[in-house]
């Protein structure tokens, strides 16, 4: 659950992805970026003004190339789920397909360390399809977006996630995604 957010202000810009990021009338800012692997590149957003350590909306973008594919990756994630649920009942998920695409809509929490309340409650919206580039690359690109509550906003978000749960779903399924180019 922990974001992979840094305070550093050195952050590349690895996908040349043009930004800002505008997702539901909020504009995300390019706030940290990886490449921690040879075959993986991670890039999150956040809005402006909005602390890393503490976001409340946050939208990532990733790049895996190879040979893994948009079904795979979601598989692996599925199976992360299911193991985090056997301790945490809060854990919830839906797939939906279309065409190559996978969407992962998902609730995860970490709660106090008496089980007796949620200290952050995210969901996530995962939209996985498959990635190749004018260079040759080919792979998976993940985008998704990212909310969370802390504490005692947690049961105002649930109550309004009930009448707003499409809005966010729609909007990472049919967000434009644009032409991606890996530095």
């Amino acid at each position: 659950m922990h974001s992979m957010a840094q305070s550093s202000n050195q952050v590349t810009e690895y996908l040349h992805l043009p930004g800002p990021v505008t997702l539901l009338n909020n504009t995300y800012l390019l706030a940290w970026s990886s490449h921690p692997s040879d075959n993986y590149y991670k890039q999150e957003y956040i809005p402006a003004g909005d602390p890393l350590d503490k976001f409340h909306k946050m939208v990532m973008v990733d790049v895996l190339t190879g040979s893994a594919t948009p079904s795979q990756l979601a598989a692996a994630k599925i199976e992360e789920l299911k193991t985090l649920k056997t301790t945490n009942p809060v854990v919830n998920y839906q797939v939906y397909q279309k065409d190559q695409a996978i969407l992962l809509d998902f609730l995860v929490s970490e709660n106090a360390a008496d089980g007796n309340s949620i200290l952050i409650l995210e969901r996530n919206v995962y939209r996985y399809v498959p990635y190749k580039d004018n260079a040759g690359n080919t792979g998976v690109l993940l985008f998704a977006c990212a909310e969370r509550a802390y504490a005692n906003e947690v049961m105002p978000y649930l109550t309004n996630l009930k009448g707003k749960r499409e809005e966010l779903l729609n909007a990472v399924g049919n967000y434009q995604l644009p032409a991606i180019a890996i530095k």
